[in-house]
């Protein structure tokens, strides 16, 4: 008699785990650093049409979290090479891939978390090939690494401090503006040579602000042309003012010219009428 084959477990998927904590970022500084990474990168991953940017999400990767190990994951994430749909939480053996780059926003509570314990976990047991951390309080702890032959390197910054990602081909940069209302040195993508990766919202701001130069410098050029053109009109009145005026002065020397030949005519006449009697 044969014996029933064996089920194998059928692990969950993202609709069957928990995908929110209820608990929010630590401040509201670190929530706006995440929106921040995750908003000016996603014109760049929209262009590419294979990425997956996700923030503050559950990452699930072993079967020991469905046992009560405690692991919420990566503030920032980048997945290359998927689909760009919306996801509930990022299940590795659901998608077959982990991330690949991931950043996390270090705290007084999570830092020696996130600088031993995730690292260790993204290096042996995820392979992600890139892993980033940054403190919005205390922007000089800011560090990143690349997996080199199973081991996490340190990346060396450029001459201007910014990290480099050689799997995006992009930069992690200090910014020194105003964001969320929030005025603070924070880090952003940028281009190789420094240019920041401009969100969605700043690119439609420099968008409106050029239109409206350019509509700017229309409205000057009609204004300069229009001036030049009432300048010419001038200059055509005048001249032909000038022209009249020089037609009747014309006109009255040859009138003095004409009484002075009548009256000369009359003179000689009178004279040689008296010549005669």
């Amino acid at each position: 008699m044969s014996q029933p084959a064996l089920r194998m477990p059928t692990l969950p998927t993202e609709d069957d785990l928990p995908c929110d904590d209820g608990e929010p970022m630590e401040t509201p500084r670190h929530r706006f650093q995440m929106e921040l990474l995750i908003r000016s990168l996603e014109p760049w991953a929209r262009a590419r049409g294979d990425v997956s940017l996700n923030g503050n999400m559950f990452l699930y990767f072993s079967g020991d979290q469905l046992r009560g190990k405690d692991f919420r994951g990566p503030d920032f994430f980048v997945v290359l090479g998927v689909s760009p749909r919306e996801r509930k939480s990022w299940v590795v053996w659901d998608e077959e891939k982990g991330p690949d780059l991931i950043v996390e926003l270090l705290s007084d509570s999570t830092r020696q978390t996130d600088k031993i314990e995730k690292k260790r976990i993204y290096q042996d047991r995820l392979r992600v090939a890139e892993y980033f951390w940054f403190d919005p309080w205390d922007p000089d702890d800011f560090a990143g690494f690349t997996l080199t032959d199973g081991r996490y390197r340190p990346i060396e910054p450029d001459a201007d401090g910014r990290l480099p990602s050689p799997l995006l081909g992009l930069s992690l940069a200090y910014w020194d503006g105003v964001y969320g209302g929030v005025e603070a040195r924070w880090i952003r993508w940028a281009t190789p040579d420094g240019t920041l990766l401009p969100t969605d919202t700043e690119a439609a701001q420099a968008e409106a602000a050029a239109t409206q130069a350019q509509a700017e410098a229309a409205q000057a050029e009609a204004q300069s042309a229009q001036v030049a053109a009432n300048a010419a009109q001038v200059a055509r009145d005048a001249a032909r003012q000038e022209a009249e005026a020089e037609a009747r002065r014309a006109q009255e020397a040859e009138r003095r010219a004409q009484d002075a030949e009548a009256e000369i005519a009359r003179l000689r006449a009178l004279l040689g009428g008296s010549a005669r009697g």
